[in-house]
């Protein structure tokens, strides 16, 4: 691992409508850790892909940027890749994108070992086993990526990225949609690994996790350094009027919700349910009801059947006993998912606001609809006219949501909708939510990592 620091100098990125990010500098001591916080969309992960060389087409990138003595934004595409996982690794924001689906987990850490540090097929087939069990995968080195859940798919990633032993690693939001326990390791690994002398640069709404690192932080906003500093400092004692804002948005400061009225006919029922997968058993003989207006929150550890259980109330996907029963007389449309890996969910060479138009026309909706929903969301419409790959994850979940409530749902399944906002874009997503379902009866299956907010939105928990 080469040993080194990173020192950024006015680092600015533009694109065709104008200036993204603006003028961001920052230093990065060998071994130690900065931490990049901010609402999504505030140009954290463009900072990241800067740096990699892998900003989206369009977008360009000017400043200096030193990892030792290489100036990273000068060198050539060609000279740049060469640097990729062997100097300067990546960890980006959306597994889905990070993991070849025709590759089972234990092959995709394996050819790290193999064609980056020279180990033979069998050494490195048990070095990525033993990369895998360290984040709680042993059992699931031969599964595909459709075969993980979205928090597995994102520890294989990192299992990944760890393997390569890159001495920059450029982490974007590593623990999103993780459990506590998981969260811990990952926050043990980058430790270990600023240990061994590894430089990091960490994109987090997590703001436990920054406090758990340390090093030095910064504040982003539209693209602006609004605040630097020691990481302790900043969540401690921000000095600034949006940081101290972003700090108060945490769940466990959220007011409880007022008691919600008595529950409306039964929307959804699951009676006797049981899954295996994989040879492991997931749930069984379990009973779920939702009720018009009522929002029930399933947590439990990644790979636990949270996401399985939802999609079996879709009929998504069969349980192996039981029945599911829908409220009948209800188009089909109206029952939605809210998925975990948005850029799943969208075509990724076409502006989002197509599928929009697209939805709104085949169901019959003015389209007309949308820019209110965006608005309570927090959105700007100009977002519609650009492709996925141009917006941040958290500005593709909550388009994703936007485009659930454009058809008007009665039973919403929310896998994760808040996994990659900021507190602010969280809590504002959640209390749309719960206004959502008092106002139009919505019932919603919510499944969330995160303890407080199930404890802050529903009336009923269920931990699997």
């Amino acid at each position: 691992m080469r040993r080194g620091g990173l020192r950024v100098e006015r680092l600015a990125v533009r694109g065709a409508a104008g200036p993204i990010l603006h003028d961001v500098s920052f230093a990065v001591e060998p071994g130690g850790t900065f931490i990049l916080l901010g609402e999504s969309g505030s140009g954290k992960s463009l900072v990241l892909h800067a740096l990699m060389g892998t900003l989206p087409p369009g977008l360009q990138a000017t400043g200096r940027a030193f990892w030792g003595e290489t100036e990273l934004l000068a060198l050539p595409p060609r000279q740049r890749r060469q640097l990729w996982g062997r100097e300067i690794g990546l960890l980006p924001q959306e597994p889905w994108l990070a993991l070849d689906p025709s590759m089972r987990a234990v092959e995709q850490v394996a050819e790290v070992h193999r064609f980056q540090h020279g180990a033979r097929p069998a050494a490195a087939r048990r070095l990525a086993r033993l990369g895998l069990a360290a984040f709680g995968l042993g059992g699931h080195g031969g599964h595909y990526p459709h075969q993980l859940s979205g928090g597995m798919c994102q520890r294989v990633a990192l299992a990944t990225a760890r393997a390569g032993q890159a001495g920059l690693f450029l982490a974007d939001e590593p623990t999103k949609g993780l459990d506590a326990a998981r969260v811990d390791e990952v926050a043990l690994g980058l430790q270990a690994a600023a240990a061994d002398g590894q430089t990091s640069v960490v994109v987090t709404h997590d703001l436990a996790l920054a406090a758990r690192l340390g090093g030095e932080a910064a504040v982003l906003l539209e693209g602006r350094l609004l605040e630097r500093g020691p990481v302790a400092q900043l969540v401690s004692t921000p000095s600034h009027d949006y940081t101290r804002a972003l700090v108060g948005a945490l769940p466990v400061n959220w007011p409880d919700r007022a008691p919600p009225p008595p529950p409306g006919p039964a929307v959804m029922a699951g009676r006797g349910l049981a899954k295996s997968f994989g040879g492991r058993r997931l749930f069984d003989g379990l009973d779920l009801g939702i009720a018009a207006g009522q929002i029930v929150a399933v947590t439990g550890p990644s790979g636990c059947g949270k996401s399985t259980l939802g999609n079996m109330l879709l009929g998504l996907a069969r349980p192996d006993r039981g029945e599911v029963r829908r409220q009948p007389g209800i188009a089909a449309h109206r029952f939605q998912k809210l998925y975990q890996d948005p850029p799943s969910s969208f075509a990724p060479h076409l502006a989002v606001g197509r599928g929009f138009a697209d939805l709104a026309r085949l169901h019959g909706t003015a389209f007309s609809a949308v820019p209110p929903i965006l608005a309570r969301l927090g959105l700007a419409e100009t977002l519609l006219q650009r492709p996925p790959g141009q917006l941040s994850g958290g500005e593709l979940q909550r388009l994703s949501l936007a485009r659930s409530l454009l058809l008007r749902p009665v039973f919403l399944f929310a896998d994760e909708p808040s996994s990659r906002l900021d507190p602010l874009a969280q809590r504002t997503v959640m209390q749309l939510l719960a206004e959502l379902a008092a106002e139009e009866d919505l019932a919603v299956l919510l499944v969330t990592h995160d303890e407080a907010i199930a404890a802050k939105m529903a009336s009923i928990r269920l931990r699997l």
